[in-house]
C-alpha cells in the first residue's frame, strides 16, 4: 500500500464570495492587530480605489503600505519592505495583489523574525537540505507578525509555506520555507480581480492548471490530492474560457479561485510537481519570463515528453478538462491557444542559443529531479525544450 504525509499548514480560515476591505477589517480585528502594514498591488494603489477602500475599512489600524514590489520578488524589494515594516511597527501584514507580493510578503515575516536587513542576510533563512534529504527551513526564529491575503491573480501561492524569491544578483529563484510564512487567512473576492489584466489573470490561471497537471500525473500522486486536482482542473477548464468571453463573468472568476485553491493540494499532500515547474523558474530568473507565460509555454511539452512514463495519468487530465480519450498534450496546448496565451519559447524571445544554460540551471531546481519520467542530465531538459521551442 501506498504510504504518505498530508500538511496541513498553520493556515486557520479561507473566506471566499466577500469584499476585500470588508474581509481584511474582519480578519484583522478577530486576529486582534493593532498595526497593519499594507503590501499592495502598484497598480490598484494607483489607479483604483480598491486600496483606499481598505485603509478606511481598516482606519487608525492602518499603519503603512508598501506598494512597489516587480515581478518575481527580488531580494533588494523584500528587504525595502521589511524595512518599512519594521519602522511601521506593523503587528500584522495584509496584502492585496499578486502572486509577486504574495511570496514577498512571506520573506518580509522572514526578515522581521531574524533581523535580516540586506539582501545578502536572506541567506540565513534559505531553505537547506535535511537528514532525509528534503528541503525544510534552517534554524531561525519562527515568524512573530504573520499576514493576511487577498490574491488578484490565480498563481496559488497565498495557500503554501513557500516563498520564491529571485536572487537578481545570480539571476536566480531560491525557495525560502516555514510553516508559519503561510498566511493566516485567505479572503477571495473575485469583485476586486475585475482590475487584474486580462493576460495576468488567463496566464496565472494556465499556472493554476500546472499545479493540478503536474499534481495528477505524478509518479507519486495519491487519492487526497487527486481528490483536488481533478475537480480544481475541472473548474479552472470551465471558467478560465468563461472569464476571457465576459470579464465581469463574477460567478466564473469565483470558480477560478475555488479552482486555484484547489491546485494547492497536491503540494498539501505531499505530491511535488515535475519538469514544467522546474524549468519554468529558470525562465523567470533568467528570461524574466511571466511564471504565468512559463507554464503556458511548457506544460504541453513536458506532457508529451513523459507520456511514456504516465499515459494513463495523463488521460485523466483530458477527461477533468472535458475530452475523455484526447491526447492530454493536445488538449493543453488548444486550451491554452484559445485563451490567447504564448505557446512557444520562441514566443517569449527564447531561443536554441539559451538552452544549454536553462537545461543546466534547472537541474537544480527542486521540481525537474521528481519529474515523474526521469531526467538523468541537461541533455534531457534541452529534449524538453525543444519541443517547446
Amino acid at each position: 500500500m501506498q504510504s504518505g504525509r498530508v500538511v496541513f499548514g498553520q493556515m486557520e480560515e479561507v473566506l471566499f464570495n466577500r469584499p476585500a476591505a470588508e474581509a481584511i477589517a474582519e480578519v484583522t480585528q478577530r486576529f486582534d492587530a493593532r498595526r497593519v502594514f499594507l503590501m499592495v498591488s502598484g497598480t490598484l494603489n494607483r489607479q483604483t480605489d480598491e486600496v483606499e477602500k481598505v485603509r478606511q475599512a481598516l482606519g487608525n489600524r492602518h499603519a503603512g503600505t508598501f506598494d512597489a514590489m516587480p515581478p518575481h520578488t527580488p531580494r533588494h524589494a523584500v528587504i525595502a519592505a521589511a524595512e518599512q515594516a519594521r519602522e511601521s511597527g506593523a503587528d500584522l501584514i495584509a496584502t492585496l495583489g499578486g502572486g509577486s507580493i504574495i511570496d514577498g510578503a512571506k520573506a518580509v515575516q522572514l526578515c522581521l523574525a531574524n533581523d535580516i536587513r540586506t539582501p545578502e542576510g536572506l541567506d540565513k533563512v534559505r531553505s537547506v537540505k535535511g537528514p532525509d534529504g528534503a528541503m525544510a527551513p534552517p534554524p531561525c526564529q519562527p515568524p512573530t507578525v504573520r499576514q493576511v491575503t487577498v490574491p488578484t491573480t490565480l498563481s496559488g501561492g497565498e495557500f503554501s509555506g513557500i516563498s520564491g524569491v529571485t536572487d537578481e544578483q545570480r539571476k536566480l529563484k531560491e525557495l525560502f520555507r516555514h510553516p508559519r510564512i503561510i498566511p493566516r487567512a485567505v479572503m477571495l473576492d473575485p469583485a476586486v480581480t475585475v482590475h487584474t489584466p486580462e493576460w495576468l489573470w488567463l496566464s496565472t490561471g494556465i499556472r493554476a492548471v500546472d499545479h493540478c497537471v503536474e499534481g495528477i500525473c505524478s509518479g507519486l500522486a495519491n487519492p487526497y490530492s487527486d481528490a483536488q486536482a481533478l475537480h480544481g482542473l475541472s473548474l479552472l477548464a470551465r471558467g478560465l474560457p468563461r472569464v476571457k468571453a465576459d470579464p465581469s463573468d463574477l460567478q466564473a472568476r469565483s470558480d477560478c479561485q475555488m479552482g486555484t485553491w484547489l491546485s494547492m493540494g497536491p503540494l498539501a499532500g505531499g505530491v511535488p510537481m515535475g519538469a514544467s515547474h522546474g524549468i519554468g523558474y529558470v525562465l523567470g530568473a533568467v528570461h524574466d519570463v511571466p511564471h504565468g507565460h512559463t507554464s503556458c509555454i511548457m506544460l504541453p511539452a513536458v506532457m508529451r515528453w513523459n507520456r511514456s512514463a504516465n499515459a494513463e495519468r495523463q488521460k485523466l487530465v483530458a477527461a477533468a478538462m472535458g475530452h475523455p480519450g484526447d491526447d492530454a498534450a493536445d488538449v493543453l496546448d488548444a486550451f491554452i491557444g484559445g485563451l490567447g496565451m504564448p505557446r512557444s519559447l520562441s514566443a517569449v524571445k527564447v531561443g536554441p542559443q539559451d538552452f544549454e544554460r536553462i537545461a543546466r540551471q534547472a537541474m537544480g531546481t527542486p521540481w525537474v529531479p521528481y519529474n515523474p519520467r526521469r531526467i538523468d542530465g541537461p541533455a534531457q531538459v534541452r529534449e524538453i525544450l525543444e519541443l517547446a521551442a
